[in-house]
C-alpha cells in the first residue's frame, strides 16, 4: 500500500511559527448540492467525500494547527435554492463554499458570490467548484474568487477526443446530454474536435433532455439504435447516465460509450458485466493507475461508509486550502485566495496546479474502460460489481490544457 503523502503534510504547529501566526480555527466550509431527489446518492458521496478527508486533514494536521468541519446543505439542484443557502451559510460565519453537481448552479453561486465579496469587505468568501465545469466559468465569466478543482469539459474533451480519433472502429457517433449549459458545451466541443481530430467520423443524431427528470431512456436508447451509431458520447452524470446505461443494456445497444461521469454512483452497478469492455470515462482520478497514491484514502472511505472514493478534487481541494492557510499562517479567505493562484499540490494521481490567470486546475487527465477486476491491472472494483477501470492512456497536463480567455479583476 502506497500512504500519500502530499504537499501539505508534516506542517509545523503553529505554536512553533513564532509572532504573527494565527490562532488556530476550525474553518467551515459549506457544502451546497443535492442530498434529496434523483441526483442524492452522487451528492450524499460527494458531502462523505470532503467530511472524509477534511477528518484526514485533522488527523494529520495538514493546515498548521487548524481544523475543518465540512457542513451539508441541500440545495435539491436548484439556483435559486443554492442562493439562499448561500445567504444562511454567511449568517453562520461560513466563509467557504464547495459545489459541484450542475453548471446552472455554479454560474449562480459564482455571480453571487462576487457580488457579495464585492458589497461586503472584511466578510470575503472563497467558493472551491469541484465538478461544475461549464468552460465559461473560467474563461468569460471568471472571477477572482472562484477555483476550479475539476478539469473544464473542453479540457476533457480534448482528451477524450485525443484518444477517440486514433480508434479506426468509430465511424458513426451519437451525442446524448443534459439540456443545460455543460450539456450544450459537450455537444459543441465534440462536433468542433471531432472535426478537427477525425472529420470523417459521421454525427448521426443528438439529443438534449431534461436534467434528472428523465425516469425511461428507452425511447433515447431506440434512436440511437436507430442511427446505426457504434459509438455514444455523452456528459449525462447521475442517475441521467445510471438510466441510460441500464436502458442501453436492456435495449441490446451494441455501441461503445464513451462518458465523463462512469465512475459515479450508480453507474457502474447499471452498467454490471454488459458494459465491460464498452464503457470508457475521462476523468482525472483513477486508483488502478500506475502509481497511485491513494489507497489508504479509497480503503478507508470503504472501511467506513461501505461506499466508494471518488471525488479526487475533495482530496485536492483540502490539500491546497491547507496548504495557502499553512503559508499564510491564516483562514482569512482574502489571503488564502492571494496564495491559491498559482498553487500546487501532489494529489492521489499526480500534480495538480491551481493556473493563476483563470483559476482552472491544470491535472493529468485518465481515458479509461470498464473492465473485469483481475488482482493486477484492476485491483479496484466500483459498488462491489467485480469490474473496476482499466488505465487505456494517461494524458500530460499540458495535452488537455485549453487556452483561456479571462480577464481576472483582482482586488485592489
Amino acid at each position: 500500500m502506497i500512504a500519500l503523502r502530499p504537499l501539505v503534510a508534516g506542517a509545523v504547529l503553529l505554536a512553533a511559527l513564532g509572532p504573527g501566526a494565527a490562532a488556530a480555527d476550525t474553518v467551515k466550509i459549506a457544502f451546497i448540492d443535492p442530498l434529496s431527489g434523483l441526483m442524492a446518492p452522487v451528492g450524499q458521496n460527494q458531502l462523505k467525500s470532503w467530511q472524509y478527508v477534511a477528518e484526514l486533514a485533522n488527523q494529520k494536521d495538514w493546515a498548521g494547527g487548524h481544523k475543518f468541519e465540512v457542513v451539508g446543505f441541500d440545495n435539491k439542484l436548484s439556483p435559486q435554492e443554492s442562493l439562499t443557502i448561500l445567504k444562511q451559510a454567511v449568517d453562520q460565519g461560513i466563509r467557504y463554499v464547495v459545489q459541484g453537481n450542475g453548471s446552472s448552479v455554479g454560474l449562480a453561486l459564482q455571480d453571487a458570490v462576487a457580488k457579495h465579496n464585492e458589497r461586503n469587505p472584511g466578510k470575503e468568501i472563497i467558493y472551491l467548484n469541484y465538478a461544475a465545469v461549464d468552460p465559461d466559468m473560467t474563461n468569460s465569466k471568471c472571477n477572482y474568487w472562484h477555483f476550479r478543482l475539476d478539469a473544464n469539459s473542453d479540457m476533457k474533451m480534448e482528451a477524450l477526443t485525443t484518444y477517440l480519433a486514433k480508434d479506426p472502429n468509430v465511424k458513426k457517433v451519437y451525442l446524448i446530454n443534459q439540456n443545460y449549459s455543460f450539456g450544450h458545451q459537450v455537444a459543441r466541443a465534440a462536433k468542433e474536435y471531432l472535426k478537427r481530430k477525425r472529420p470523417d467520423i459521421e454525427i448521426v443524431g443528438e439529443d438534449l433532455h431534461p436534467l434528472a427528470q428523465v425516469k425511461d431512456f428507452a425511447p433515447y436508447v431506440a434512436k440511437i439504435k436507430s442511427a446505426g451509431a457504434d459509438t455514444v458520447i455523452t456528459g449525462n452524470w447521475g442517475s441521467d447516465l445510471a438510466l441510460l446505461i441500464k436502458a442501453a443494456k436492456d435495449g441490446g445497444l451494441n455501441a461503445n460509450f464513451y462518458t465523463y461521469y462512469g465512475a459515479t454512483t450508480g453507474v457502474p452497478t447499471a452498467m454490471g458485466a454488459a458494459g465491460a469492455e464498452r464503457v470508457r470515462y475521462v476523468g482525472y482520478y483513477n486508483p488502478n493507475n500506475e502509481g497511485f497514491r491513494g489507497s489508504d484514502v479509497i480503503e478507508g472511505y470503504k472501511k467506513k461508509y461501505n461506499d466508494d472514493f471518488y471525488v479526487m478534487a475533495s482530496y485536492t481541494g483540502i490539500a491546497m486550502l491547507s496548504k495557502a492557510m499553512r503559508d499564510t499562517r491564516s483562514t482569512d479567505p482574502v489571503k488564502v485566495a492571494k496564495a491559491l493562484e498559482g498553487i500546487k499540490v501532489e494529489s492521489m494521481n499526480g500534480t495538480v496546479e491551481m493556473r493563476a490567470s483563470d483559476h482552472q486546475a491544470q491535472q493529468p487527465l485518465t481515458v479509461a474502460t470498464w473492465t473485469k477486476v483481475d488482482g493486477k491491472e484492476i485491483k479496484y472494483d466500483q459498488e462491489n460489481t467485480g469490474y473496476g477501470w482499466k488505465t487505456n492512456a494517461v494524458m500530460d497536463a499540458a495535452v488537455a490544457a485549453q487556452p483561456t480567455s479571462c480577464k481576472m479583476k483582482r482586488p485592489g
